[in-house]
């Protein structure tokens, strides 16, 4: 059985695919989620069961004025059906489902130092040569590598760093003296 969040990112997104809308119900799908976990006091208004249906609707109207029609009769209708909550995790299915339709490959990087942008977007490129497809481009900074770099692209790791080389003759040198 499909999680309820996946139904409702599907549906959303085959809505926003007929009406070529993907990018804008995503951006708006993205910015409201974010204020819901940023102001408690929305959150609690549309997640909790003592606000009516009809104040959620009202309410809703009135901060998302301007707001694309068919993602505020999306809110209308999880707002309807009491499914607010799943909003975050409709969220995440939905990105998913967007970057498969852009082809998008996430590549994360992660150096114990902080790479020029230069580097970043060489290391980026390559890897979307290679893969043949787009690559969404993440870099991070953790000095407990020590040196060198992990690359995450989609679910697979490649680990250079010289924390794992270390642990890695940390665990040759301890199987020689067994």
């Amino acid at each position: 059985m499909e999680e309820l969040a996946e139904v409702y990112a599907r549906s959303l997104f085959e809505v926003a695919r007929e009406h070529a809308r993907l990018d804008e119900l995503r951006e708006q799908l993205g910015q409201f989620a974010d204020a819901l976990q940023a102001n408690r006091e929305l959150a609690v208004f549309f997640f909790s069961p003592y606000f009516s249906t009809k104040e959620k609707q009202d309410g809703l109207e009135r901060i998302l004025d301007g707001a694309d029609e068919v993602f505020l009769n999306f809110l209308k209708l999880l707002i309807e059906n009491h499914r607010m909550p799943v909003i975050f995790r409709t969220r995440q299915q939905f990105e998913h489902m967007w970057e498969r339709e852009n082809q998008l490959l996430p590549v994360d990087i992660t150096s114990a130092i902080e790479l020029d942008q230069a580097t970043t977007e060489s290391l980026g490129r390559r890897i979307g040569e290679r893969a043949g497809r787009k690559v969404r481009l993440a870099a991070h900074v953790d000095p407990d590598i020590l040196g060198g770099i992990v690359l995450r692209v989609g679910n697979s790791i490649l680990d250079a760093s010289i924390r794992n080389r270390l642990e890695q003759l940390r665990r040759h040198v301890a199987q020689g003296a067994s």
